[in-house]
């Protein structure tokens, strides 16, 4: 899911996002020249984070009506 994620992500208001395979899991790392952009990201944490952006609700609601194609971004929900 993090690497469908970083895709659509990076760009989105000045980040650049970063996704690190680990031995347990994935590493998300977000990050901005913009101070206050800064803030912004340590202020959503991971959750907020996945749920920002103006592509996640048409996401979900591909998946409800049943027209998301999973595969394109590389995960399953």
């Amino acid at each position: 899911m993090i690497p469908a994620w970083v895709r659509m992500a990076n760009a989105h208001n000045g980040w650049s996002a970063n996704v690190s395979q680990l031995s347990n899991g994935e590493l998300l790392t977000v990050t901005t020249t913009d101070p206050k952009e800064v803030q912004h990201i340590r202020g959503l944490g991971f959750i907020g984070l996945l749920a920002s952006g103006s592509w996640h609700q048409q996401h979900h609601l591909a998946m409800a009506k049943g027209e998301f194609d999973h595969e394109h971004l590389g995960h399953n929900h």
